[in-house]
């Protein structure tokens, strides 16, 4: 399970995400640097300055940034990334207070997730902040219950010649997901992990993103699984109810 180190070097961690960032939501504005990195406007122009250096970042004529040619081209996603992260995170807060485990907000993109927000929880033992990171589509929680509303033929499109997905086994583990009505993976992403995912649609009926609970899985218990899931099931309907309301 990655949690941030204990002597992080915040200014790393910083331009880390700040290329992230750049790379799978678009060209950004100092403005808007600074404030997805909590950090003054002048800090914010010194990080995308040696991004430029190292050819990580370049800037457009409009002055905004873009991603460099260092960061490899990428699937975009289809979601309204700023809209479904300003709607999503005090839902996902408040589903933290609920049931002190952290909560992850997330869009597909292609055979990947992309996570663009997260709320963790204040327990010690915690999964942290996975906003920026990617993972396969086919192992997280989420992104099993995003995969399962999928048509057959759009599926079969996705992994076709993928010789790291089991095909025939994903379709029988998703119905099993469109039966339950949520996804769990159980340290399929990584070592002491457990998440539980939830689809979010969109207004118009389609997969927008998908919501993930995520904790240790020594906590895990599936006496609990319940409630927990009853508390994601509230959030999702919550954001749908706010996505439609725009």
């Amino acid at each position: 399970m990655k949690n941030k180190p204990p002597y992080a070097i915040e200014s790393v961690d910083h331009a880390l995400h700040l290329a992230s960032l750049l790379q799978q939501e678009g060209p950004l504005r100092v403005t808007d640097a600074a404030d997805r990195l909590d950090v003054s406007a002048s800090t914010a122009h010194r990080l995308l300055a040696m991004l430029v250096y190292r050819d990580f970042a370049e800037q457009q004529p409009d002055r905004r940034y873009r991603a460099g040619r260092v960061l490899r081209p990428t699937p975009v996603s289809e979601a309204p990334i700023a809209l479904l992260r300003r709607i999503a995170l005090p839902h996902l807060r408040r589903l933290v207070e609920r049931v002190q485990e952290s909560a992850n907000l997330m869009v597909m993109a292609g055979p990947e997730v992309r996570f663009i927000a997260t709320a963790e929880c204040e327990q010690v033992l915690r999964v942290g902040d996975r906003a920026g990171r990617s993972l396969p589509t086919h192992l997280t929680s989420g992104g099993k219950a995003i995969l399962a509303a999928l048509p057959a033929e759009e599926l079969t499109a996705l992994y076709r010649g993928c010789d790291q997905v089991d095909l025939p086994r994903l379709r029988r583990e998703l119905g099993l997901v469109r039966k339950r009505g949520f996804a769990i993976n159980d340290q399929s992403t990584e070592t002491g992990l457990t998440a539980l995912g939830m689809r979010v649609d969109g207004p118009s009926g389609t997969p927008a993103a998908a919501v993930s609970l995520a904790l240790p899985s020594a906590r895990f218990d599936r006496d609990a699984l319940a409630t927990w899931i009853g508390a994601v099931s509230a959030t999702v309907a919550a954001i749908e109810a706010d996505l439609a309301a725009g």
